[in-house]
């Protein structure tokens, strides 16, 4: 869907259709009513002054459900306040602290800042008719996952088969195969958190060093992914969607997607959304972003996973009953302070 075509179709009611729900019904109905997602035409208007701190994030995807958001809502007086997602994280929890709030809402793409500005105690609880539409495994009293994204092995086809590769992330660091990563980048900081997490701090400071002996650096995951197609590496580590996105545009590249069991190699992030003031609108500006519109919308366009049940994932990406995750509270992920410490003295940043 084009950013045109999506802003025009949010912004009208009705043009996308709805689902088998009457617009009259309220929002607690819904809550015992299994069809999700719902539509835009079954929210209500969104009217009054509201502050976000957005996460920068996809390339300015975001920006265009923002503005058909706003479209739809002539009466919102949307303020949005942008930068990195961990300066944001800190920015909230240092106005707390001050007694200021600034911010209504706060949008994510990394659920370990989430965590930080969760843990301090800042956020509002969302009620359960909002929650209850996300799978299973991804339902939080206080924030709600918008959408998710995979750790994943894009390998080149050309010189390896997905047979030839472990399905242990913890592996990999005794293979001889060439790898490409970005130790730099936040989503691989995530990942070894993730691993940190699980399997220790030893055996993940033996890991960056196994690593690092075949590693080529690169500034970020789209890089990586990159210097696979063109076989500068067997293989690398990097969110799903920016293999997806690259064989999107080019349907014959030499790169595929190769996944790892129940380990860190696997594990599924998301971005997320949380309330941090009172009232109606803040939790009904955040209904926008699980309806069918904006989900679907996500997934065809940024090639991320759709967290709310019944919308269809990005083609190119196996079913996720097929994928084998940990099982991590995405929220631990803001621990991240240990996990610099560590990258740090084993040379890896």
């Amino acid at each position: 869907m084009q950013r045109r075509t999506f802003i025009q179709a949010l912004a009208a009611a009705g043009t996308l259709g709805s689902l088998p729900l009457a617009a009259s019904r309220s929002l607690a109905d819904s809550s015992t009513n299994s069809s999700f997602p719902l539509s835009v035409d079954q929210l209500p208007p969104l009217e009054g002054d509201l502050t976000l701190y957005l996460g920068r994030g996809e390339g300015g995807l975001y920006e265009n459900v923002l503005e058909a958001i706003r479209k739809r809502n002539p009466k919102l007086n949307l303020q949005i306040r942008r930068g990195s997602t961990a300066a944001l994280a800190n920015s909230i929890v240092a106005e707390a602290k001050a007694g200021v709030r600034r911010a209504d809402v706060f949008w994510a793409v990394d659920s370990g800042a989430i965590g930080l500005v969760s843990d301090s105690g800042l956020a509002q609880p969302l009620p359960k008719d909002l929650t209850s539409q996300l799978k299973t495994g991804f339902q939080y009293p206080e924030w709600a996952p918008v959408t998710g994204r995979i750790r994943t092995l894009p390998y080149n086809t050309d010189r390896l088969t997905e047979a030839q590769i472990p399905d242990s992330v913890m592996a990999l660091a005794d293979s001889d195969l060439s790898i490409g990563w970005a130790p730099a980048y936040a989503s691989f900081q995530s990942f070894v958190t993730a691993m940190r997490l699980l399997e220790g701090e030893k055996a993940t400071a033996d890991w960056l060093r196994g690593i690092s002996k075949n590693a080529t650096q690169y500034a970020g995951e789209l890089g990586v992914v990159m210097a696979v197609e063109r076989g500068e590496v067997d293989l690398g580590f990097a969110n799903h969607y920016y293999t997806l996105r690259l064989k999107s545009g080019k349907p014959d590249a030499k790169v595929d997607l190769a996944f790892t069991k129940n380990d860190a190699g696997c594990l599924v992030n998301a971005s997320g959304i949380l309330a941090l003031s009172e009232g109606d609108l803040p939790v009904n500006f955040i209904r926008y972003l699980m309806t069918r519109e904006v989900q679907s919308y996500l997934a065809t366009e940024a090639y991320e996973i759709p967290l709310v049940d019944g919308v269809t994932l990005p083609e190119g990406l196996p079913a996720l009953e097929t994928v084998s995750p940990p099982k991590v509270d995405l929220t631990q992920l803001a621990d991240l302070r240990p996990t610099l410490k560590l990258m740090r003295s084993v040379g890896v940043l």
